[in-house]
This record gives C-alpha cells, structure tokens and sequence, in this order.
C-alpha cells in the first residue's frame, strides 16, 4: 500500500497544509468537513501537490521535513516544479 505526502491549499485565503496519509481522496474529504482542527473553517482545500512513498515512515519524515522549511518560497516550488515536469 502506498503512502502519500501532500500539500493542500485553502481556495479561501492561499494558505497551505502539509500531511501524509494512505488515501488522499478521504483525507481531502476530512480536510473539508472540517475532521481536522488544524483546516477546520478554512476551506475548502485542494490537493496541489503529492509524492508517493512505500512505507508510512518515509511519507512522515518527508511531511517533517517540508514543514522544516517553514517557507512559502519552498512549498511553492515544490507545486510549481511538479506541474513543469507533469508535462
């Protein structure tokens, strides 16, 4: 089973989220029936950004790291370099 890093954006103020999780679709939904303190009533969110991870672990550690960076600039550049290579 694979496990995910994401980033959500709020389509109400641009924020961000980091996260990891096994199923992005219901953890969206939870983000946007406010299950989750930390996004409630700062939605609705979208997904912008994954990477695919085989253990739980290193989808945590990358969720850690990213939120490290404590920078706009950087989760920005994660978004925008992924949709350039998507094609």
């Amino acid at each position: 089973m694979p496990f995910y890093t994401y980033i959500l954006q709020s389509q109400k103020n641009g924020h961000f989220y980091v996260g990891h999780t096994a199923n992005l679709d219901e953890r969206l939904n939870r983000h946007n029936n406010g299950f989750v303190k930390a996004t409630k009533g700062k939605g609705p969110w979208m997904i912008v950004y994954t990477e695919e991870y085989s253990t739980k672990l290193e989808a945590n550690q990358r969720e850690i790291y990213i939120k490290s960076m404590k920078s706009r600039i950087f989760i920005k550049k994660l978004i925008d370099t992924s949709r350039f290579t998507s094609g």
